[in-house]
């Protein structure tokens, strides 16, 4: 029998979030009569509901609805009630079980809370005792299952703190290394995924190359498909991984990650000029983009769904103030849930950090580019003062003979040629003899300016396996700070692999240096030089291109003849020394211009037999 009362103290929890999402309450009795009966109440109360006459039902019901709540008779004809709500919570863990029973006995109802019931009711059941009853253990239930998700949420939201503070102390007790960015954009993708930080089950990391024309897939964490991902995220809640676990796992490196999803990453390639790409777009526009079943506000490329082999995932973009860095992308391909606002709002917070971390490392590594080229300058100089010391020992010597060519030479062919006049017209012996000494000191003067027109002595190349590359950029590096100073931007095309020749180090270094510092005395302004390099069959080719003002083409040819020269101050040995240089090696030197489109010098160099 069932008796009918009223009124029922007020519930925390409204009386419409007591049940959500479709979910219903069975009621399992064998006596058909009382089961309609107690639908019927529940229905009319608002309860969805549904019955069981059997366990075997019951078990059918569980499979079939989202069960919040059972009302469980314990003498049922296939199963004792007490026996079945041990494996009724466990396997259904968020399941509220309220025991029926004719029986007032107090050990029964004992033993029925000890096996997991929530509460007990006799009957026959008064339904102001039963509503009571069923209020207060969905209101219990929809609380213990909302603290569970507050404590979850504290647990994330701690670790992300944790994370956060982590990362920032890591960034600021150190300059960051490419090494050391690679560990933090790891543990930053680790927390995007891990089962205590977003919950993301894959994240790929992709930034813009040092030209910014291209966005390169960088990191990947996460399985390559939904069977590896269960084990991966099994075998991490197994070992109960926490932070500093997954920390030092990454610093060892046991987190080489899934072959597929670095494949993944390792494919995504996107030009910087591709405007409409939806990665493009979102790095652009500073906005996080959600893709649900492949759609979106913006078209979305077939050829990423194909690669990602996803078709819901979120895009956020990495940027600095200064410039666009990269993406993030994250996704649920293993347990397919749809990604909440909440969630790309986190996932934001973890970008920042990223993007604070990518500006940070490039910061440090232009300051540390430069430091290190600073170092080599001073190293480079240190190391050839004494060719920069014979280069302008060169230059003074061919200043020097030019004005001893200009003030003496010419006079002395006077007074030599006088003599040998006079010798030929005067026949007195005494005076033949004066005269005759006058010719011969004369002409040993001559020579003795001839000697000085040989500038330099003639030194045979000590000829030696060299590489060429490292020996051009080292004189480059003698004129870095007159490159830096008049802004000429240098460039420096060759093979990919070093070119071996056998030369004088010394001596072609020197003939570079020269023809490096002609280019840079003619773009006093500013401008480019260009070198290439090129092996070719049986010979290797040097070119040096400037874009100064350039020779005329009447002046070129004599370029390369001693003492020419079109500078205000020079003397034009310069050209004449690589060229003398060159030759010695078994080479050739020829210089191309047009009218104020600079100059071009070409060094051919025999290869390597």
């Amino acid at each position: 029998m069932i008796e009918r009362q009223s009124s029922t103290p007020p519930l925390a929890v409204a009386e419409d979030e007591l049940l959500e999402g479709g979910e219903c309450i069975v009621i399992v009795d064998d006596f058909p009569d009382i089961v309609l009966l107690l639908q019927d109440f529940l229905q009319q109360q608002g309860f969805a509901a549904v019955t069981a006459g059997t366990a075997d039902e019951l078990h059918r019901q569980l499979a079939s609805h989202k069960v919040a709540l059972v009302l469980l008779d314990i003498g049922l004809p296939d199963a004792d009630g007490t026996k079945l709500l041990p494996e009724l919570k466990r396997e259904h863990p968020d399941l509220a079980v309220i025991m029926l029973t004719a029986v007032t006995d107090l050990q029964t109802a004992l033993a029925c809370l000890r096996y997991g019931a929530d509460d007990y009711l006799t009957k026959p059941v008064q339904f102001t005792d039963l509503l009571t009853t069923l209020r207060r253990v969905l209101e219990k239930r929809r609380l213990t299952i909302r603290n569970r998700q507050y404590q979850r949420q504290i647990e994330q939201a701690t670790f992300r703190i944790q994370l956060a503070h982590e990362l920032a102390m890591k960034m600021n007790s150190a300059y960051l290394s490419m090494t050391v960015l690679d560990e933090i954009l790891h543990a930053i993708l680790v927390g995007i995924t891990a089962e205590e930080g977003l919950q993301f089950n894959r994240a790929f990391l992709a930034l813009f190359d040092e030209s910014g024309e291209r966005l390169v897939g960088r990191l990947a964490i996460g399985p390559g498909n939904r069977e590896d991902g269960s084990r991966i995220w099994r075998d991490v809640k197994e070992k109960e991984l926490g932070l500093h676990d997954l920390f030092t796992r990454i610093q060892s490196n046991e987190n080489g990650g899934d072959v597929e999803v670095n494949r993944i990453v390792g494919a995504l390639q996107v030009e910087a000029k591709e405007s409409d790409h939806i990665l493009i777009r979102a790095v652009r526009s500073r906005q996080s983009i959600n893709v649900i079943n492949g759609q979106c506000a913006y078209p979305v490329p077939l050829e990423l769904l194909g690669l990602l082999q996803e078709d819901t995932f979120v895009i956020v973009p990495l940027f600095s103030p200064s410039r666009a860095l990269g993406v993030i992308i994250a996704d649920h391909l293993v347990d397919r849930s749809p990604i909440s606002e909440e969630r790309v709002h986190a996932l934001e917070s973890f970008a920042s950090q990223a993007s604070l971390a990518i500006e940070h490392c490039r910061l440090y590594m232009a300051m540390q580019r430069k430091v290190e080229e600073l170092e080599e300058v001073t190293g480079e100089l240190q190391k050839n003062k004494n060719l920069l010391v014979e280069a302008e020992r060169y230059s003074a010597l061919g200043h020097m003979a030019a004005q001893l060519a200009h003030s003496i030479r010419n006079p002395i062919t006077a007074i030599g040629g006088t003599a040998r006049l006079l010798a030929r017209k005067i026949d007195n012996q005494e005076w033949l003899q004066f005269l005759a000494m006058m010719a011969s000191e004369a002409e040993k003067i001559e020579k003795t300016l001839e000697n000085l027109f040989s500038f330099v002595e003639q030194v045979k190349p000590v000829r030696e396996r060299t590489s060429l590359l490292p020996l051009i950029r080292k004189s480059l590096l003698l004129h870095f700070g007159a490159l830096k100073e008049q802004g000429i931007r240098q460039t420096l095309l060759s093979p990919a692999s070093d070119i071996m020749v056998d030369i004088d180090s010394r001596l072609i270094q020197q003939a570079l240096v020269h023809l490096i510092r002609n280019s840079v005395e003619a773009m006093p302004q500013g401008g480019e030089l260009v070198i290439e390099v090129r092996q070719e069959e049986e010979k290797v080719r040097i070119v040096i291109r400037d874009s100064g003002k350039g020779m005329e083409d009447g002046r070129i040819g004599r370029a390369a003849d001693p003492f020419f020269t079109t500078k205000m101050i020079g003397t034009g040995m310069g050209l004449t020394l690589v060229k003398r240089i060159v030759e010695d090696h078994g080479g050739s030197l020829t210089l191309q211009s047009g009218n104020n489109e600079g100059m071009q010098a070409t060094i051919i160099l025999p290869g390597v037999g």
